[in-house]
C-alpha cells in the first residue's frame, strides 16, 4: 500500500472516529434537553480535525435555549465539557469536541475575528506589541488563528480568568522569548475548553449545567449575554 493509500486510510479512519464523537454527543445533549424540557434541533459536522455540534432552531420557535448559553457562554462551556466527558465515556479517548447553542460561538468567533484584526492593523502601524483583554481558550484560539494568518506572532500570557493574548511582530528567533516566558502555539492550550485549559474544577461547571436545568424547569428567566 502506498504513502497516499495510507494516508486516504487514515484520514477515512479520523472521520469515522469524530462521526462517532458526533453521534455519541448528540444522544447525550438530546437526554439531557429532554430533561430540562427544552426544544432543539442536533445538527452534526466535522470541523478540521475535532467533531462540532450545535443545537439550533427553526425560525421563529422558542429561543429558552439561549438559557442554556448563559453569561459570557460560560454555561455553553460547562455543558461543552460535560458532553466531552460522556463522549469520553464512550471511545476511551479524550474528546476535543466543540459545542455550539444557537450560533453564539460563531458569532462570538466573528467578533473576536475582527478584534484581533484591530491589535494585527495596530501592530503593524506601530511596530509595538499589543495585548487585549482576557479570553477562554476558545476566543484566544481564534486570535492565535487570525495573527498567524496575518503573518505575525502571538503569545498567551497570565493566569486563569486574567490569561490573554499579545499580539506581536515575528519574532527574529528563539532567543527574542524572555527566559521564563511561555509559548503559547495555537494548536496547543487553546484548543481545550475553558474547564480543562484553564484548570477549573470540573465539579463547578457541572454544577453550573445543574442549575441552568434547574431554571429551565422552573421557568426562571435566565438570558444569555451575547
Amino acid at each position: 500500500m502506498s504513502v497516499v493509500e495510507l494516508d486516504e486510510v487514515s484520514e477515512k479512519g479520523l472521520a469515522q472516529k469524530l462521526e462517532e464523537e458526533g453521534d455519541f454527543a448528540a444522544d447525550y445533549l438530546e437526554d439531557l434537553l429532554d430533561i430540562a424540557e427544552l426544544d432543539g434541533d442536533i445538527e452534526i459536522s466535522v470541523e478540521a480535525d475535532r467533531a462540532a455540534v450545535a443545537i439550533v432552531l427553526e425560525e421563529g420557535a422558542n429561543r429558552r435555549l439561549k438559557r442554556l448559553i448563559g453569561r459570557h457562554g460560560e454555561t455553553l462551556d460547562a455543558l461543552q465539557e460535560l458532553t466531552r466527558l460522556a463522549v469520553q465515556c464512550k471511545t476511551n479517548e479524550r474528546s476535543r469536541l466543540m459545542l455550539d447553542i444557537l450560533g453564539y460561538r460563531e458569532g462570538r468567533r466573528r467578533a473576536i475575528q475582527a478584534i484581533a484584526q484591530e491589535a494585527i492593523d495596530e501592530v503593524l502601524e506601530t511596530g509595538e506589541d499589543v495585548p487585549l483583554k482576557p479570553m477562554n481558550p476558545f476566543e484566544r484560539k481564534v486570535v492565535h488563528d487570525a495573527v498567524a494568518k496575518a503573518g505575525l506572532y502571538s503569545d498567551s500570557t497570565g493566569v486563569g480568568p486574567d490569561r490573554h493574548v499579545v499580539v506581536m511582530l515575528p519574532l527574529e528567533d528563539e532567543d527574542d522569548l524572555a527566559d521564563g516566558d511561555e509559548f503559547d502555539a495555537p494548536s496547543g492550550e487553546d484548543f481545550e475548553s475553558a474547564a480543562s485549559a484553564e484548570g477549573e474544577d470540573l465539579e463547578e461547571s457541572a454544577a453550573s449545567a445543574d442549575e441552568v436545568f434547574e431554571s429551565a424547569e422552573s421557568g426562571d428567566d435566565l438570558e444569555a449575554d451575547q
